[in-house]
């Protein structure tokens, strides 16, 4: 069995000013006012689109990011359904094999304070059970079993990953939802991180938008 905490990777590569450049070349075209791009007016521009509520121009760009979390995290990410999505088939990875170390992976729970008692306990109760489950797992395998019909019993903590595409229109209502304080806390682990990250390679999009 092996543990791992959360992380992504962001599969496109951006240069944020570009980013702003296409966005207002696109945008430009709703008012004619193409003679008025400037090599820094891009800036200006997308921000005040975005302040009138004018976020259909943002579509016009896309990012591509992978998230390796645990699978109730993916359960509420595909929800979003102006995006597109690739994820780690439970149906085709046998996690017997080589490839996966012949273990399972499970995400670590960021809700449980193991430097008290109360939290370590709860987290001792996690691990047997996901130990318990990787044993019974690899019996099924053995038995027989295919790892479709196997992953009948894989839990929420499976280590799943997922890459997901969605344009800067959808990544912003993604972080709305997704970094308030109401959305689970595995969701927040994965979604501050990222919109923090996007804050500091991008420009604009995403600066009226807190944790």
């Amino acid at each position: 069995m092996i543990v791992i905490k959360p992380y992504f990777v962001i599969e496109s590569d951006i240069n944020g000013d570009e980013i702003l450049k296409h966005i207002e070349k696109a945008g430009r075209v709703c008012y004619k006012s193409e003679d008025k791009a400037t090599e820094v007016s891009a800036a200006d521009f997308v921000r005040k689109i975005i302040k009138n509520g004018h976020e259909a121009v943002i579509e016009h760009y896309s990012i591509t990011v992978k998230v390796i979390c645990d699978r109730g995290v993916t359960h509420e990410i595909v929800r979003h359904r102006i995006a597109s999505y690739s994820q780690e088939s439970t149906r085709y990875c046998n996690y017997s094999k080589d490839k996966f170390s012949n273990q399972i992976t499970y995400i670590e729970p960021c809700f449980w304070d193991t430097a008290t008692e109360e939290g370590k306990k709860k987290y001792e109760i996690w691990k047997s059970v996901m130990e318990y489950t990787e044993q019974k797992y690899m019996e099924l395998l053995e038995a027989g079993a295919t790892p479709q019909e196997a992953r009948s019993i894989l839990p929420n903590s499976l280590k799943t990953e997922l890459v997901m595409t969605m344009n800067l229109r959808e990544w912003r209502h993604f972080f709305k939802l997704r970094v308030a304080t109401a959305a689970h806390p595995q969701m927040r682990e994965i979604a501050i991180p990222l919109l923090n990250k996007f804050k500091e390679l991008i420009p604009v999009i995403f600066d009226d938008l807190s944790c």
